[in-house]
């Protein structure tokens, strides 16, 4: 079944980043609406799109659970070529979408169809069973891989983090007192989720660039 997509960004950019939404929000989100165009401004050209269950929900109004993340990344590697972009294609998620991505990431580059693996807010574990890990094939991921994180996130903070054994390709970019969305306490911190927003905007820019 053919994908719906929103395109943000330069059509003739060298950058394109393929972003899926997390499991409970759509891909025209506050939060992704938000993140495209923080992206689009650097220059990147961002494509979104959404899972069969998520569009499932728009005509049924029903919130069904999404599948299992094995029958999603088949799903997502089917949007990889019905886009078809060329030069430098970033496979990339919220969450969800960001573990599904990572499933499949070495595969689609060794396939030589994308560059890198970008996670914004990887769920490292279920919110409250951090034993449940999902992290077994991060340990020898090939792929260039960058983990924007909140030092606080529910689904792996930077203490828990820390002690988990994650390839050497994999980066890390924890923003000070971010939850799951990157909001920081103003009050603890004195920053500001627009503050990480840029400043993750920023990161993957450069990022992207050198890859």
């Amino acid at each position: 079944m053919p994908h719906d997509f929103l395109v943000a960004g330069p059509e003739d950019a060298e950058i394109t980043i393929v972003l899926a939404h997390g499991a409970g929000g759509a891909m025209d989100t506050t939060w992704m609406e938000t993140m495209a165009a923080a992206f689009s401004e650097k220059g990147l050209r961002v494509v979104r799109f959404e899972f069969d269950y998520m569009s499932a929900r728009r005509s049924s109004g029903k919130r069904s659970p999404p599948p299992r993340a094995e029958l999603l990344s088949q799903e997502f590697e089917a949007v990889i070529d019905e886009i078809g972009a060329a030069g430098t294609v970033v496979i990339a998620g919220k969450s969800l979408g960001g573990r599904v991505a990572s499933m499949i990431a070495d595969h689609l580059r060794d396939a030589g169809k994308i560059t890198g693996l970008l996670c914004l807010g990887y769920p490292f574990h279920p919110i409250g069973k951090p034993d449940s890990l999902r992290t077994a094939h991060l340990k020898g991921m090939k792929t260039p891989a960058l983990m924007c994180q909140g030092t606080r996130d529910l689904f792996g903070s930077r203490e828990e983090v820390s002690r988990y054994k994650l390839s050497e390709m994999i980066e890390i970019l924890w923003l000070e007192d971010g939850d799951h969305d990157f909001q920081p306490r103003k009050a603890v911190s004195g920053l500001t989720a627009a503050q990480h927003v840029a400043t993750v905007a920023d990161h993957v820019a450069r990022w992207a660039a050198a890859l």
